[in-house]
């Protein structure tokens, strides 16, 4: 029988919540968990080198399957001799099936039993993914982590729609394991769906683990709906799931969602929040956001966070960031993307050694009075 690629090593549970201390053992590297984990959509993290996420701390990124597949094509990226190669990433990497943005960028698409007939976003042609299709192009692309194919269904849909989604995706994921031809190099995680419905959620975990992937990731949420509701899915989803493999809540990077997953079992997150709020010139800190472009920050020589110790809080001033993004200079949309980025790993990192000290209550109360955090809107425990 072939070894999985990817191991997870469960190394403690938290006392209080059902957090989880482990490492994920990939190809490129064995990485702390929980983690998260940053997006490099086009085979890149948006304005950050891959030296730079090193110096931040940075384990396991994404790439996606979608934008990779119409430019520049996987056959190019294998040439390059892979994704690792291609990018300059010597670490993880994980790539999603390409399932969500044939839901969220397609125009006129059909979904069928095969799979999906739609039109490019980019020129209108018409395309055509599989779950064997989008498995052939996550071989070529040589992640350490791949995801089935799926569908990603409004979370306020039908029932009955989302019972047929939820049947279509389980039969479209044992086929998409059947066309994987590389599990010795990479991790098939399946992806459980269900929208905010127990019994759903319940029989798409049970098929998918049934079929034994080496992970299993946590699909359709943060879509639309309440903090609220999306805590309640995870407190019944992620129970389902084998307690010796790794559980992935796919699309979630807001501190408290991060904190609220982590308490609820979930290892592995990924978002393009940190980076796309950044461009914008919005500031995670300690102290809860900062819009760096407010006038309020004009002649601020203070760092962005007075309890970050990286690269930007330690060099630039909150003035000088507001000046960047006031003259529209493209180094204020690096500094602040990076300081996002690291401002979340550090966060994941603070969350790790709560697990070790069993206080992760404590510390989740103490940093959502901090950020500012209106309680009412997140669960108490």
């Amino acid at each position: 029988m072939t070894e999985p690629a990817v191991k997870y090593h469960l190394k403690k549970k938290e006392k209080h919540t059902g957090a989880r201390l482990g490492t994920l053992e990939t190809p490129h590297g064995t990485f702390p968990t929980p983690m998260f984990m940053p997006v490099g959509t086009q085979a890149t993290v948006k304005a950050i080198s891959p030296r730079e996420l090193k110096e931040m701390g940075a384990g396991i990124i994404l790439s996606n399957t979608y934008h990779l597949w119409l430019r520049p094509g996987e056959e190019l990226v294998a040439e390059a001799g892979g994704l690792h190669h291609f990018m300059n990433w010597d670490q993880g990497i994980l790539t999603d099936s390409g399932g969500f943005q044939v839901f969220s960028l397609a125009q006129m698409r059909d979904i069928t039993e095969k799979g999906v007939h739609f039109k490019s976003h980019l020129d209108g042609r018409n395309l055509f993914l599989s779950p064997e299709k989008a498995i052939a192009v996550e071989n070529a692309l040589g992640a350490d982590i791949i995801m089935s194919f799926d569908e990603c269904p409004p979370f306020f849909e039908s029932y009955d729609y989302i019972k047929k989604s939820v049947e279509r995706t389980s039969r479209w994921a044992e086929r998409g394991l059947k066309a994987h031809k590389h599990p010795d190099r990479q991790a098939l995680f399946g992806i459980v769906q269900g929208g905010g419905h127990k019994d759903l959620r319940e029989l798409s975990a049970k098929a998918l683990v049934s079929l034994d992937f080496p992970g299993y990731s946590i699909g359709g949420l943060s879509v639309g709906e309440s903090k609220a509701e999306m805590n309640h899915v995870l407190d019944f989803t992620t129970p389902l799931l084998p307690e010796n493999k790794p559980r992935y809540l796919m699309g979630v990077g807001s501190p408290d969602a991060l904190i609220d997953g982590v308490i609820r079992g979930v290892d592995m997150f990924d978002c393009v929040l940190p980076t796309r709020i950044a461009r914008n010139g919005t500031c995670m800190t300690s102290h809860g956001r900062v819009v760096i472009k407010n006038a309020v920050y004009a002649h601020d020589f203070n760092p962005l966070d007075d309890n970050c110790d990286c690269y930007v809080c330690q060099n630039y001033t909150r003035a000088y960031l507001r000046h960047l993004f006031k003259a529209q200079e493209t180094l204020g949309l690096r500094l602040a993307s990076y300081h996002n980025l690291y401002f979340l790993l550090h966060l994941m990192k603070q969350i790790r050694q709560a697990i070790a000290d069993d206080n992760l209550l404590d510390f989740r109360e103490q940093f959502f009075e901090e950020y500012g955090y209106n309680k009412q809107n997140s669960r108490n425990f």
